[in-house]
């Protein structure tokens, strides 16, 4: 699996005590809300996580909202930040904050990000959000990331298309953008012309982390991205070869009734199903591997059914409480899913699935807010995940947890962040080069 050795890394550390949580009890929780009024709640709520709580110096969405692993408020992270400025655009689009303000913040991230630790033009995982310096994520992870920084610039490449006034903060905004995004050497990463892009590269570790990306996961997004590149693209062959060759690459097995076309027994973590697809359409994509709405409907419907069936008898499972994704857990960091499942339930599974399973989505969403909503509801809206087998709740949040909440919600209400993406020329260009079929290609 190739977030793998990031969950076997977090999976050592338990979580610490926390710098940023309160709970709110049912009495300050409103009821009896529409359909409608409870998404814009639990976004808005959601959002407070990167706006109220983002790194004071930077802007930057911080890794988490507890103390963990010897870190504490200093660590931002660079794919959660990119989760954060799709969430400051929906922010903005709903009103609750000003355009301008929404601008500004995004500038001020921009700038920083500017000054900061960038390895070819890649950004490492983890930054001090203070200083700009990289925080090593490992003890030789301490160079760029290739899958984070596509993270960063699907969040990037939104802004840009969507600040588009002829004003100096918008205009300076979309010009930094530009220039951090045509620096990206993602074809460094084919480490000297293979066919197959590696995650990491460090001027301390050069390629030693070996760490090639293969599918099918979380990392379409990232292949995606470096055909798209405006001056350091990588050939059709690299996502031929590289992405498409992968051990758990293609499936065609039925499970619960439901064929999945690719990736892990029982689909993997939903997950899978979210990061690349903040900004990438699944609506009529296809290429010759896949019809991806497929894709990623059939993945929803397995953790649904999963869930539902229930198979290890895990106490508060069923039709209105489920989704299995990476999140903390009990034991630490894990990436939940059918194949690994420790009895946590994680919100952001439910409520990123929401454009795929609405009506079990939003069953979900009721459960936890008005039947949990006690011990998952609070500050930042829900809580990572939580455990009624264990009797465990998290204390923490995690940004590219509560990032996907925000913008799966709005792609489902709206498609906003889907319709920004998708008109960007290069990115339409990159999916014409990679053989992918959709109906912004046809516009």
């Amino acid at each position: 699996m190739m977030r793998m050795y990031y969950v076997l890394l977090l999976a050592l550390l338990a979580a610490g005590s926390s710098f940023a949580q309160s709970s709110f009890p049912a009495a300050q929780r409103p009821r009896n809300l529409t359909d409608e009024q409870l998404l814009d709640l639990v976004q808005r709520q959601t959002f407070r996580y990167f706006w109220d709580f983002g790194h004071p110096v930077s802007g930057l969405a911080r890794e988490r909202s507890n103390v963990a692993y010897d870190y504490g408020a200093e660590v931002v992270t660079t794919g959660g930040t990119g989760f954060g400025v799709m969430a400051i655009i929906v922010a903005a689009e709903r009103q609750w904050i000003t355009r301008e303000q929404a601008a500004e913040r995004v500038l001020k991230m921009v700038n920083f990000l500017w000054k900061a630790d960038m390895f070819h033009g890649v950004f490492p995982h983890w930054l001090n959000g203070e200083t700009g310096k990289v925080i090593r994520f490992s003890p030789k992870d301490d160079g760029g990331d290739l899958v984070e920084t596509s993270f960063l610039f699907q969040g990037l490449l939104c802004a840009r298309q969507y600040f588009t006034r002829d004003n100096p903060t918008e205009r300076q905004l979309r010009d930094k953008i530009l220039w951090l995004w045509e620096g990206v050497e993602w074809n460094w990463h084919t480490q000297g012309g293979q066919n197959v892009l590696y995650w990491h590269w460090s001027p301390n570790n050069d390629w030693s982390m070996n760490h090639q990306i293969h599918g099918w996961n979380e990392c379409l997004i990232t292949y995606v991205l470096a055909a798209s590149s405006p001056r350091y693209a990588i050939d059709k062959k690299v996502y031929d070869q590289g992405w498409a060759t992968g051990e758990h690459f293609r499936n065609g097995n039925t499970y619960y009734q439901t064929r999945l076309p690719l990736g892990f027994e029982l689909g993997g973590p939903l997950f899978f199903s979210h990061y690349s697809f903040l900004g990438l359409d699944p609506h009529g994509l296809q290429d010759q591997h896949a019809d991806y709405w497929q894709q990623n409907l059939a993945h929803t419907r397995i953790n649904y059914a999963y869930c539902v069936d229930n198979p290890k008898k895990y106490k508060g499972y069923g039709a209105t409480s489920w989704g299995l994704t990476a999140s903390d857990s009990y034991q630490g960091y894990a990436a939940h899913s059918p194949t690994e499942d420790l009895g946590v339930i994680s919100p952001t599974a439910a409520l990123s699935a929401m454009p795929y399973l609405p009506k079990e989505s939003m069953a979900a969403l009721k459960h936890f807010y008005y039947d949990l909503g006690d011990k998952l509801w609070s500050e930042y809206g829900f809580v990572d995940a939580f455990s009624e087998q264990h009797n465990w709740h998290a204390k923490s949040h995690l940004a590219i947890d509560q990032g996907p909440s925000i913008v799966m919600i709005e792609n489902y209400r709206t498609g906003l962040l889907w319709k920004l993406f998708m008109s960007s020329p290069d990115v339409q260009r990159g999916l014409r080069k990679l053989g992918f079929q959709s109906p912004y290609l046809k516009k």
